[in-house]
């Protein structure tokens, strides 16, 4: 049932940042979007989140003409949002391969590799020396 176009009936993306996971199902629908069995609406609490998630939806107008279910592991809620985001891109990418070279342009197809810095031995944080008293 695949169209000419490339465009196929379901596709899958999988979303990475810091230690959150998203794995994304996009397919047909009216641009619902569910995270682990609830609306994102409900899932995540902070309006700017909620609009990260539909960025690289709004960017290839697909809003409204795609649903997404997504399961999501691991880190924090900001953190989830951009999996889900790097997750939803993917996902496109693979359900229209024409829709690729956009999303890639501006950045949505980039995993963000910035991850926190392990603790040093000798170092009160990763960077960050004891306090030191001269008296």
């Amino acid at each position: 049932m695949t169209e000419p176009t490339g465009i196929t009936e379901k596709a899958y993306g999988t979303g990475r940042r810091k230690s959150a996971v998203a794995r994304v199902w996009l397919m047909p629908g009216t641009g619902k979007i569910l995270v682990n069995g609830l609306p994102a609406d409900e899932y995540l609490p902070r309006l700017h989140l909620r609009e990260r998630l539909r960025e690289p939806l709004k960017h290839v107008n697909m809003e409204g003409r795609l649903d997404a279910v997504v399961k999501a592991t691991g880190g924090g809620l900001a953190g989830q949002a951009d999996a889900i985001r790097h997750g939803i891109a993917r996902a496109l990418a693979v359900w229209d391969p024409e829709l690729r070279s956009p999303l890639k342009r501006t950045g949505f197809l980039s995993r963000d590799a910035r991850v926190k810095e392990r603790k040093k031995y000798g170092r009160k944080r990763a960077r960050r020396g004891f306090q030191f008293s001269k008296r």
